[in-house]
């Protein structure tokens, strides 16, 4: 397959054919080789196609290079590629350009593009906005988005704690991972925790990063399991959740590994983690 990659790059990129060093761009950027991707996409851009401006936004970007990814989906979209909207936002907020990237987020779900809407409805929760950031969520929930409804779900159980969100929950878990992690706080809520427990081992098994925290706080509190809550506080670290630090440093100085418990809250703490701040300075107190 690196052969036959090469042989299309050494005839295609003295080629006029801009579509066919798109594909062979795209076939290169999924490889990994980010670096031949944007020379293709280049090629096929100075050969005026505007398709080319967007997918080499998305191989600069892949390459870490924000602002000329930035300059990139801006041409796209002065071509009409509507598609650049939502990943030019992307880029936008990886800058810390939140209005920029508020406002690209807008053209996408002006654009129809429903994911685009989503990550505007993100945002505007992130800011605080949460009222208008639940009636965009609704709005694409109502076009009949599947992983909007279930945002829309997750967002009223987290506000209500109402169980009479259990269908909308059990419905939007197929198409948003927190879905599941709130179907299961309700089963939790209601009295169900076997099958609570079945939910998030099957969202854990699904490689959901926000499974693995109330699983391991269901396996403790629940079943009194302190090594399996402990697997699974560890295999939350491991998948990116920094608040497992916090719970994993609880369950080690209840033990008397208290260096262990430290050194925990001291890596929740570092991620943003504020009650792993606040439990840290309380044990270095002590």
């Amino acid at each position: 397959m690196t052969e036959d990659l090469d042989v299309r790059l050494r005839r295609l990129l003295a080629s006029d054919d801009a579509d066919a060093l798109i594909d062979l761009g795209c076939d290169l950027a999924d490889a990994g080789r980010q670096a031949d991707a944007e020379a293709c996409f280049r090629r096929a851009f100075d050969l005026g196609d505007s398709v080319a401006a967007y997918n080499l936004g998305n191989s600069l970007a892949a390459q870490d290079r924000w602002e000329e990814a930035v300059d990139a989906y801006e041409i796209a979209l002065r071509g009409g590629e509507a598609d650049a909207w939502r990943n030019l936002g992307l880029v936008l907020e990886d800058l810390g350009d939140l209005a920029g990237a508020m406002r690209a987020y807008r053209g996408a779900a002006a654009a129809g593009d429903l994911e685009g809407g989503l990550q505007l409805a993100f945002l505007l929760r992130d800011q605080g906005e949460r009222e208008q950031a639940m009636a965009v969520a609704e709005e694409f929930a109502a076009a009949g988005d599947e992983e909007a409804a279930a945002v829309v779900a997750c967002w009223r159980w987290c506000s209500s704690l109402d169980p009479s969100l259990e269908a909308d929950l059990r419905a939007g878990q197929h198409h948003f991972p927190a879905a599941r992690a709130d179907l299961a706080h309700l089963l939790r809520e209601t009295g169900r925790s076997a099958e609570a427990r079945s939910v998030l081992e099957r969202g854990a098994k699904l490689g959901e990063q926000v499974a693995w925290l109330p699983l391991g706080n269901l396996y403790r509190e629940e079943l009194g399991d302190e090594e399996a809550a402990e697997e699974a506080y560890r295999s939350g670290i491991a998948a990116g959740d920094p608040y497992c630090h916090q719970n994993l440093a609880v369950l080690l100085a209840d033990r008397g590994d208290l260096e262990g418990a430290v050194e925990q809250f001291r890596l929740g703490a570092a991620a943003g983690d504020q009650l792993a701040a606040q439990c840290l300075q309380e044990l270095e107190r002590d």
